[in-house]
């Protein structure tokens, strides 16, 4: 019976740790001067598509587990984009 919820709260912490990584990233990238408007019209968009994703997925009957997972791997995807931005970036 807990095991859902434990699940739910261990994806939701990892959830938080991957979201301050991207975040991270990306104020490293600005404060270093190589953030771009077009990076940060992104930041926003992204805000705005995910709460309509999740606003969608629960509307449409499904979980907070699903909502997690999908935040989770929109955020895993930032985080791979931003370090291999960052590789080609800072090699100059």
């Amino acid at each position: 019976m807990l095991g859902p919820w434990i699940k739910l709260t261990l994806d939701a912490t990892l959830l938080g740790l991957e979201a301050q990584s991207v975040i991270g990233m990306r104020l490293s990238q600005i404060a270093m001067g190589q953030g771009s408007p077009a990076e940060a019209q992104l930041m926003v968009a992204e805000k705005m598509l995910a709460f309509m994703d999740a606003a969608t997925t629960i509307a449409a009957g499904g979980s907070a587990h699903r909502v997690v997972s999908d935040y989770r791997r929109h955020v895993q995807a930032n985080a791979r984009r931003l370090t291999r931005d960052c590789r080609v970036g800072c090699e100059h």
